[in-house]
């Protein structure tokens, strides 16, 4: 007899990264006949051991674009120097609108930060950190200049 699968136990693969999906987005765009809908998926992976990514994907269904998203994240992988379960050292940039500070903090401070900021930190196993978002309220932006600050203070 052969083994029936449900269509959500073929998503939930053991992976050695932990998954949090920060934002879903219905997006519409208008074609002849009336508006085609499709759902936006923002996804942050990470094994709280030093490795970290985002992935943005997109489909007809919340499901496939989470998929989607976690596939990107697992390809867009970045490697996290920590120091004494922080940052080595404060680093503030600023691309397009979105604008964070990230300064590293003693044992026992834990992460001080807004969701965004907070997630990416908790997944990459920074234990202390404060930060702070300046710009836009926008989670992809602000996520995308979290990973490339990350990135910068890892070089």
């Amino acid at each position: 007899m052969a083994k029936e699968f449900r269509k959500h136990e073929i998503f939930e693969q053991k992976s050695e990264f932990e998954r949090r999906v920060l934002q879903v987005d219905r997006v519409a765009r208008t074609v002849s006949g009336g508006k085609r809908i499709r759902f936006r998926a923002l996804v942050i992976i990470g094994d709280r051991n030093g490795r970290v990514g985002i992935g943005i994907g997109k489909a007809a269904e919340v499901v496939d674009a989470v998929a989607k998203a976690t596939k990107v994240a697992e390809k867009n992988l970045i490697n996290v120097k920590i120091v004494d379960g922080s940052i080595a050292y404060r680093i503030e940039l600023k691309m397009a609108a979105a604008h964070i500070i990230l300064k590293p903090a003693r044992s026992g401070t834990s992460i001080v930060a807004g969701g965004t900021i907070r997630a990416i930190a908790e997944l990459a196993g920074i234990k202390n950190i404060v930060a702070k978002i300046l710009g836009t309220a926008n989670k992809i932006n602000n996520a995308k200049v979290t990973i490339e600050a990350l990135k910068k203070i890892s070089e």
